[in-house]
């Protein structure tokens, strides 16, 4: 599934090529990838035709793109990307794709296409409510009346670590994410899952900060010090940024940026994928154990398991 820097890359690349381009025609050419559009697709082309995306933004694994009227007014609603196990949002002119779903065409003739071949993903038009802690919504939010706003079903969704408000490692939104943390009493893979609590860490992510922090899977956050967890945090925020600057991680052909092009992070991952390989930093096999309906993966030197209690 596409994670944290796999749909920035998709946000930034949106950001360069989607906006300010009017909209003059809306396909859907399967109805499951606008199911949650509560007027299905004729809804959701009436809600697109004649508007023009204002703005990329992303919390997690969330995009949306605030929408313009006609008459150049912002709206109160934006389009709402969930790209799934396999959805790829493309900008494109010409040909066809088997797995094509839903098709924008601009007053300019540019189309943007959503390719979902699993079709786990969605695209829809929902409604914009304000941010529950009166921040922006998220990483790409523009000045104006949408930006201290997010979609209504992202609105559960807690903020990630290159989200403006934590991404100073020495911030006051850092410390409060670090309090919380601490008050669980679970493993800290667990908590790093949890999106209500910080958003767009996924399994392949999770497996590589733990690495670098140097702590096994189950270490419970509430014997963590305080320290700890803050290094923990900054070892995922590295993580990704380096995964953003590689343009995600591709293991096939199902996750690419908006120009077509694959992502290179798997070539740098470290235990992710890597089970009965040495561990680059000790020498020693990497392990891969069953977690909530996934994996772990981990070095049991570096990683010492906790004692149980």
């Amino acid at each position: 599934m596409p994670e944290l820097p796999e749909v920035e890359t998709v946000r930034a690349g949106a950001a360069d090529h989607l906006l300010g381009r009017p909209i003059v025609t809306v396909e859907v050419l399967r109805d499951r990838s606008v199911r949650r559009q509560e007027g299905g697709p004729a809804e959701f082309t009436a809600l697109l035709t004649g508007r023009t995306l204002d703005a990329a933004v992303r919390r997690g694994k969330f995009l949306w793109l605030p929408l313009r009227g006609p008459d150049g007014a912002a709206e109160d609603h934006a389009l709402l990307v969930h790209l799934g196990m396999s959805g790829q949002l493309l900008v494109t002119g010409a040909g066809e794709n088997p797995h094509l779903r839903v098709r924008l065409t601009f007053a300019d003739g540019g189309q943007a296409w959503f390719v979902d071949q699993r079709t786990f993903g969605y695209l829809t038009v929902a409604d914009l409510v304000p941010t529950p802690d009166g921040g922006p919504g998220g990483l790409g939010a523009a000045p104006g009346p949408a930006e201290h706003m997010l979609p209504a079903p992202v609105a559960h969704i807690g903020r990630d670590l290159l989200d403006p408000l934590l991404a100073d490692p020495a911030g006051p939104g850092r410390a409060d994410l670090i309090r919380r943390l601490r008050r669980g009493r679970r493993g800290i893979k667990r908590a790093l899952l949890d999106q209500t609590l910080v958003s767009g860490i996924g399994n392949i992510y999770a497996d590589e900060a733990l690495w670098r922090a140097q702590l096994h899977y189950d270490r419970r956050t509430d014997t963590m010090p305080r320290a700890q967890v803050a290094a923990v945090l900054e070892a995922a925020a590295e993580v990704m940024r380096t995964a953003l600057a590689a343009g995600g991680t591709s293991f096939d052909s199902l996750y690419v940026n908006v120009n077509g092009a694959s992502g290179y992070f798997d070539r740098s991952l470290n235990v992710y994928g890597r089970e009965g390989l040495d561990c680059p930093r000790c020498g020693t096999p990497i392990v891969r154990e069953s977690f909530m309906n996934r994996s772990a993966a981990f070095c049991p030197r570096c990683q010492r398991r906790p004692r149980r209690r």
